[in-house]
């Protein structure tokens, strides 16, 4: 599973709406948390990744978005 061998710095892939974004993993959320004004409901059962673009844009994504480099 993805989310056993994601670390922070991890250099990470997701698709984006303009495409293909690239960046690097920041932290692993266990808890509900806000980012940007969203709600994240990440659980420990249920983590989230969030993630740096190379332009300094964070996002949450589930582990099976993201796709090491």
């Amino acid at each position: 599973m993805m989310a056993s061998t994601l670390r922070k710095g991890d250099p990470v892939t997701w698709k984006s709406h303009g495409g293909q974004a690239h960046g690097k993993v920041v932290k692993k959320v266990t808890e509900t948390t806000r980012i940007k004004g969203h709600k994240v409901a990440a659980t420990p059962g249920n983590p989230e990744f969030i993630v740096e673009t190379d332009e300094g844009k964070r996002a949450a994504h589930k582990p099976d978005a993201l796709r090491k480099r």
